[in-house]
Protein backbone atom coordinates (compact mmCIF):
# COMPACT_ATOMS: atom_id res chain seq x y z
CA UNK A 1 0.00 0.00 0.00
CA UNK A 2 1.38 3.19 -1.27
CA UNK A 3 2.49 5.91 1.94
CA UNK A 4 0.55 8.69 0.47
CA UNK A 5 0.57 12.30 2.20
CA UNK A 6 -1.12 15.28 1.44
CA UNK A 7 0.69 19.14 1.87
CA UNK A 8 -0.25 22.16 1.28
CA UNK A 9 2.23 25.16 0.94
CA UNK A 10 0.94 28.73 1.07
CA UNK A 11 2.17 31.97 -0.30
CA UNK A 12 0.57 34.98 0.33
CA UNK A 13 0.75 38.90 -0.05
CA UNK A 14 1.13 41.28 2.54
CA UNK A 15 -2.38 42.96 3.38
CA UNK A 16 -0.98 45.16 6.16
CA UNK A 17 -0.25 48.96 4.75
CA UNK A 18 3.00 50.11 5.62
CA UNK A 19 1.65 52.71 8.38
CA UNK A 20 0.23 49.56 10.01
CA UNK A 21 1.91 48.92 13.78
CA UNK A 22 3.93 45.97 14.41
CA UNK A 23 0.91 44.15 16.31
CA UNK A 24 -1.77 45.50 13.56
CA UNK A 25 0.45 44.31 10.47
CA UNK A 26 0.99 40.86 12.75
CA UNK A 27 -2.73 40.50 13.55
CA UNK A 28 -3.70 41.03 9.86
CA UNK A 29 -1.48 38.14 8.21
CA UNK A 30 -2.36 36.15 11.18
CA UNK A 31 -5.88 36.01 10.49
CA UNK A 32 -5.42 35.75 6.47
CA UNK A 33 -3.44 32.74 7.08
CA UNK A 34 -5.32 31.15 9.60
CA UNK A 35 -8.17 31.38 6.72
CA UNK A 36 -5.58 29.74 4.11
CA UNK A 37 -4.66 27.09 6.79
CA UNK A 38 -8.43 26.00 7.04
CA UNK A 39 -8.35 25.70 3.58
CA UNK A 40 -5.62 22.75 3.19
CA UNK A 41 -7.46 21.61 5.82
CA UNK A 42 -10.63 20.93 3.95
CA UNK A 43 -8.51 20.25 0.80
CA UNK A 44 -7.51 16.82 3.10
CA UNK A 45 -3.81 18.20 3.76
CA UNK A 46 -1.60 16.56 6.11
CA UNK A 47 0.96 19.17 6.50
CA UNK A 48 0.78 22.85 5.61
CA UNK A 49 3.95 24.87 5.60
CA UNK A 50 3.86 28.77 5.62
CA UNK A 51 6.27 31.34 3.95
CA UNK A 52 9.39 32.42 5.76
CA UNK A 53 8.33 35.10 8.86
CA UNK A 54 5.01 34.93 7.43
CA UNK A 55 3.38 37.25 9.94
CA UNK A 56 4.99 40.38 7.93
CA UNK A 57 6.42 41.91 5.47
CA UNK A 58 10.05 40.94 4.42
CA UNK A 59 11.42 43.76 6.63
CA UNK A 60 14.76 42.65 6.20
CA UNK A 61 14.95 45.27 3.28
CA UNK A 62 15.50 47.90 5.62
CA UNK A 63 17.81 48.02 8.93
CA UNK A 64 15.71 48.84 11.58
CA UNK A 65 15.81 48.38 15.41
CA UNK A 66 12.12 48.34 15.60
CA UNK A 67 11.58 45.23 13.69
CA UNK A 68 13.20 43.57 17.24
CA UNK A 69 10.42 44.13 18.89
CA UNK A 70 8.42 41.63 16.26
CA UNK A 71 9.88 39.01 17.53
CA UNK A 72 8.57 35.95 19.51
CA UNK A 73 10.12 32.94 21.77
CA UNK A 74 9.59 29.95 20.35
CA UNK A 75 7.79 27.71 21.94
CA UNK A 76 5.85 29.97 24.38
CA UNK A 77 5.18 33.04 21.84
CA UNK A 78 1.28 33.82 21.06
CA UNK A 79 1.88 32.89 17.04
CA UNK A 80 3.37 29.12 18.29
CA UNK A 81 0.47 28.59 20.76
CA UNK A 82 -2.02 29.66 18.60
CA UNK A 83 -0.73 27.35 15.87
CA UNK A 84 -0.65 24.80 18.51
CA UNK A 85 -4.41 24.84 19.02
CA UNK A 86 -5.30 25.39 14.95
CA UNK A 87 -3.19 22.03 14.51
CA UNK A 88 -5.19 20.55 17.62
CA UNK A 89 -8.41 21.32 15.96
CA UNK A 90 -8.12 20.56 12.62
CA UNK A 91 -5.72 17.34 13.03
CA UNK A 92 -3.32 18.97 10.42
CA UNK A 93 0.71 19.45 11.46
CA UNK A 94 2.11 23.19 10.76
CA UNK A 95 5.50 24.15 9.94
CA UNK A 96 5.44 27.96 11.36
CA UNK A 97 8.12 30.11 10.26
CA UNK A 98 8.60 32.97 12.92
CA UNK A 99 11.29 35.60 14.04
CA UNK A 100 12.64 34.40 17.47
CA UNK A 101 13.89 35.96 20.81
CA UNK A 102 16.10 33.48 22.65
CA UNK A 103 17.19 36.53 25.07
CA UNK A 104 17.15 40.19 24.65
CA UNK A 105 18.90 41.09 21.54
CA UNK A 106 19.71 36.92 20.61
CA UNK A 107 17.73 36.77 17.50
CA UNK A 108 17.13 34.03 14.84
CA UNK A 109 15.36 33.38 11.78
CA UNK A 110 13.04 30.14 13.06
CA UNK A 111 10.59 27.62 11.87
CA UNK A 112 8.49 25.70 14.67
CA UNK A 113 7.40 22.59 13.93
CA UNK A 114 3.97 21.31 15.07
CA UNK A 115 2.41 17.51 15.30
CA UNK A 116 -1.10 17.23 14.16
CA UNK A 117 -2.28 16.30 17.58
CA UNK A 118 -0.93 19.99 18.74
CA UNK A 119 1.74 19.22 20.52
CA UNK A 120 5.23 21.46 19.75
CA UNK A 121 7.71 19.14 17.91
CA UNK A 122 10.64 21.58 17.81
CA UNK A 123 12.35 24.10 15.71
CA UNK A 124 14.77 24.89 13.09
CA UNK A 125 16.84 28.26 12.57
CA UNK A 126 18.20 29.48 9.98
CA UNK A 127 22.01 28.71 9.53
CA UNK A 128 22.85 30.74 6.58
CA UNK A 129 22.53 34.16 6.59
CA UNK A 130 22.68 36.42 3.88
CA UNK A 131 23.47 40.08 3.70
CA UNK A 132 23.50 41.10 0.27
CA UNK A 133 22.64 44.23 -1.48
CA UNK A 134 20.51 45.98 -2.31
CA UNK A 135 17.45 45.07 0.81
CA UNK A 136 18.60 41.93 2.06
CA UNK A 137 20.35 42.64 5.45
CA UNK A 138 19.25 39.87 7.02
CA UNK A 139 22.38 39.97 9.13
CA UNK A 140 20.89 42.60 11.46
CA UNK A 141 18.35 40.78 12.23
CA UNK A 142 19.10 37.19 12.75
CA UNK A 143 21.87 35.03 14.50
CA UNK A 144 23.27 32.19 12.30
CA UNK A 145 21.06 29.24 13.49
CA UNK A 146 22.86 26.63 16.04
CA UNK A 147 20.42 24.16 16.29
CA UNK A 148 21.89 22.04 13.54
CA UNK A 149 19.88 19.73 11.06
CA UNK A 150 17.09 18.77 12.93
CA UNK A 151 14.32 15.89 11.47
CA UNK A 152 10.82 15.30 12.80
CA UNK A 153 8.96 12.49 12.86
CA UNK A 154 5.38 13.44 12.45
CA UNK A 155 4.43 9.14 12.82
CA UNK A 156 3.47 9.63 9.11
CA UNK A 157 6.27 11.04 7.39
CA UNK A 158 9.43 12.56 8.40
CA UNK A 159 10.00 15.83 7.64
CA UNK A 160 13.01 18.72 7.49
CA UNK A 161 13.14 22.41 7.36
CA UNK A 162 15.55 24.50 5.34
CA UNK A 163 15.41 28.18 5.15
CA UNK A 164 15.49 30.85 2.00
CA UNK A 165 19.42 31.52 1.48
CA UNK A 166 19.57 27.58 3.03
CA UNK A 167 18.64 26.75 -0.15
CA UNK A 168 22.34 27.67 -1.84
CA UNK A 169 23.96 25.31 0.41
CA UNK A 170 23.85 21.90 -0.28
CA UNK A 171 25.75 20.51 2.06
CA UNK A 172 22.86 21.12 4.80
CA UNK A 173 20.74 19.24 2.31
CA UNK A 174 22.18 16.28 2.47
CA UNK A 175 22.61 16.70 6.05
CA UNK A 176 19.01 16.41 6.30
CA UNK A 177 18.57 13.80 4.37
CA UNK A 178 21.34 11.26 5.87
CA UNK A 179 19.66 12.14 9.41
CA UNK A 180 16.02 10.87 7.72
CA UNK A 181 14.05 13.55 6.37
CA UNK A 182 11.83 12.18 3.88
CA UNK A 183 10.36 15.98 2.75
CA UNK A 184 12.15 19.29 2.92
CA UNK A 185 10.70 22.38 3.50
CA UNK A 186 12.24 25.45 2.29
CA UNK A 187 9.95 28.75 3.33
CA UNK A 188 11.27 31.61 1.44
CA UNK A 189 11.57 35.20 0.50
CA UNK A 190 13.10 35.77 -3.02
CA UNK A 191 12.67 38.62 -5.68
CA UNK A 192 12.85 38.33 -9.08
CA UNK A 193 16.04 39.66 -10.67
CA UNK A 194 17.93 38.13 -7.77
CA UNK A 195 18.06 34.56 -7.56
CA UNK A 196 15.10 33.68 -9.58
CA UNK A 197 17.26 31.79 -12.04
CA UNK A 198 18.37 29.52 -9.68
CA UNK A 199 14.94 28.91 -8.10
CA UNK A 200 13.59 25.77 -10.09
CA UNK A 201 17.43 24.41 -10.66
CA UNK A 202 18.85 24.03 -6.81
CA UNK A 203 15.86 22.62 -5.30
CA UNK A 204 15.07 20.03 -7.77
CA UNK A 205 18.74 19.11 -7.40
CA UNK A 206 18.67 19.11 -3.86
CA UNK A 207 16.00 16.22 -4.15
CA UNK A 208 17.34 14.21 -6.83
CA UNK A 209 20.64 14.11 -4.98
CA UNK A 210 19.49 13.00 -1.74
CA UNK A 211 16.33 11.13 -3.00
CA UNK A 212 13.52 13.38 -1.00
CA UNK A 213 10.66 15.38 -1.92
CA UNK A 214 10.82 19.22 -1.32
CA UNK A 215 7.84 21.94 -1.01
CA UNK A 216 9.69 25.39 -2.16
CA UNK A 217 7.66 28.31 -0.77
CA UNK A 218 7.78 32.53 -1.65
CA UNK A 219 5.95 34.62 -0.63
CA UNK A 220 3.72 37.24 -3.48
CA UNK A 221 3.52 40.68 -4.69
CA UNK A 222 5.80 44.10 -4.17
CA UNK A 223 6.18 45.18 -0.55
CA UNK A 224 6.16 49.04 0.03
CA UNK A 225 7.73 51.18 1.20
CA UNK A 226 10.88 49.16 0.34
CA UNK A 227 9.90 47.93 -3.26
CA UNK A 228 13.04 46.01 -3.66
CA UNK A 229 11.67 43.94 -6.36
CA UNK A 230 8.90 41.49 -7.14
CA UNK A 231 8.38 38.38 -4.88
CA UNK A 232 7.41 35.80 -7.54
CA UNK A 233 5.31 33.17 -6.04
CA UNK A 234 6.30 29.81 -7.88
CA UNK A 235 5.98 27.64 -4.83
CA UNK A 236 6.03 24.11 -5.93
CA UNK A 237 6.53 20.68 -4.73
CA UNK A 238 9.24 18.59 -6.63
CA UNK A 239 9.96 14.62 -6.18
CA UNK A 240 12.60 12.52 -5.42
CA UNK A 241 13.60 12.68 -9.04
CA UNK A 242 13.80 16.42 -9.11
CA UNK A 243 10.88 16.70 -10.92
CA UNK A 244 8.63 19.30 -10.33
CA UNK A 245 4.88 17.68 -9.83
CA UNK A 246 2.92 20.76 -8.80
CA UNK A 247 3.61 24.50 -9.21
CA UNK A 248 1.64 27.68 -7.87
CA UNK A 249 0.75 30.98 -9.69
CA UNK A 250 3.23 33.81 -9.98
CA UNK A 251 1.53 36.72 -8.73
CA UNK A 252 -0.79 35.99 -6.12
CA UNK A 253 -2.13 34.26 -3.22
CA UNK A 254 -2.35 30.38 -3.68
CA UNK A 255 -2.83 27.17 -1.16
CA UNK A 256 -1.12 25.12 -3.52
CA UNK A 257 -1.80 21.41 -2.23
CA UNK A 258 -0.52 17.71 -3.67
CA UNK A 259 -0.17 14.05 -2.82
CA UNK A 260 3.40 12.73 -2.29
CA UNK A 261 4.09 9.36 -2.58
CA UNK A 262 6.94 8.37 0.06
CA UNK A 263 7.10 4.50 -1.63
CA UNK A 264 8.79 6.73 -4.63
CA UNK A 265 11.98 7.17 -2.29
CA UNK A 266 12.75 3.93 -1.46
CA UNK A 267 12.37 3.46 -5.19
CA UNK A 268 14.35 6.17 -6.27
CA UNK A 269 16.81 5.39 -3.92
CA UNK A 270 17.26 1.68 -5.07
CA UNK A 271 18.12 3.08 -8.16
CA UNK A 272 20.73 5.64 -7.04
CA UNK A 273 22.50 4.79 -4.52
CA UNK A 274 24.26 7.99 -3.52
CA UNK A 275 23.76 7.80 -0.15
CA UNK A 276 25.84 4.09 -0.50
CA UNK A 277 28.59 5.75 -2.91
CA UNK A 278 29.28 8.44 -0.85
CA UNK A 279 33.24 9.13 0.06
CA UNK A 280 33.06 11.36 3.35
CA UNK A 281 36.79 10.06 4.22
CA UNK A 282 37.77 12.02 1.07
CA UNK A 283 35.58 15.30 2.56
CA UNK A 284 37.57 16.94 5.48
CA UNK A 285 39.04 19.85 3.33
CA UNK A 286 35.20 20.63 2.85
CA UNK A 287 34.82 21.98 6.60
CA UNK A 288 38.21 23.50 7.16
CA UNK A 289 38.05 26.82 7.92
Amino acid sequence: MSRIVRSSLIQATNVAPPTASLAETKKAMVDKHVGYIRQAAAQGSQIVCLQEIFYGPYFCAEQQTRWYDFTEPVPGGETTELMQKLARELHIAIIVPIYEVELEGLYYNTAAVIHNDGSYLGKYRKTHIPHVAPGFWEKFYFRPGNLGYPVFDLGFAKIGVYICYDRHFPEGARALGLNGAEIVYNPSATVAGLSEYLWKLEQPAHAAANGYFVGAINRVGVEAPWNIGEFYGSSYFCDPRGKIIAQACRDKDEVLTTDLDLDLIGEVRKTWQFFRDRRPDTYGPLVQA
